[in-house]
C-alpha cells in the first residue's frame, strides 16, 4: 500500500540530498582543452569559469583564440551536464518509493 507520510519523508530526504550535491559540485572543476592543450578553461559543477589558460602563441591570432575558446568552453560545460545528470540519476536509483 502507498504510504504518503513515507513519500513526504523520501521527497524531503531528496531535496536535502540535491542541495548538498549542488555544494559538492561547485567545488568540483571540470577542465577542458583544445588546441592541442594550447588554450585550457575550468569551470567549477555550478558552471562558472573559473581559469582560462592561454598560451602566449594564441594571442597573435584572434580567429584561431576565438574558434579554441568557444571549444573548450563548449566542452566543459557539457562535461559539467553530464556530470549532473550522473548524480540525479544516482540520486533517483536511490529512492525507494515503493517500499520494496
Amino acid at each position: 500500500m502507498f504510504d504518503m507520510e513515507k513519500l513526504n519523508s523520501l521527497l524531503g530526504d531528496f531535496q536535502q540530498k540535491a542541495k548538498e550535491a549542488q555544494e559538492k559540485d561547485k567545488q568540483t572543476i571540470y577542465t577542458a582543452k583544445s588546441g592541442g592543450g594550447l588554450l585550457r578553461v575550468d569551470v567549477n559543477g555550478g558552471g562558472e569559469v573559473v581559469d582560462i589558460e592561454i598560451d602566449p602563441s594564441l594571442l597573435e591570432d584572434k580567429d584561431s583564440l576565438q574558434i579554441l575558446l568557444i571549444s573548450a568552453i563548449n566542452e566543459a560545460y557539457a562535461q559539467v551536464q553530464d556530470a549532473k545528470q550522473k548524480n540525479a540519476m544516482g540520486m533517483l536509483g536511490n529512492l525507494n518509493l515503493f517500499g520494496q
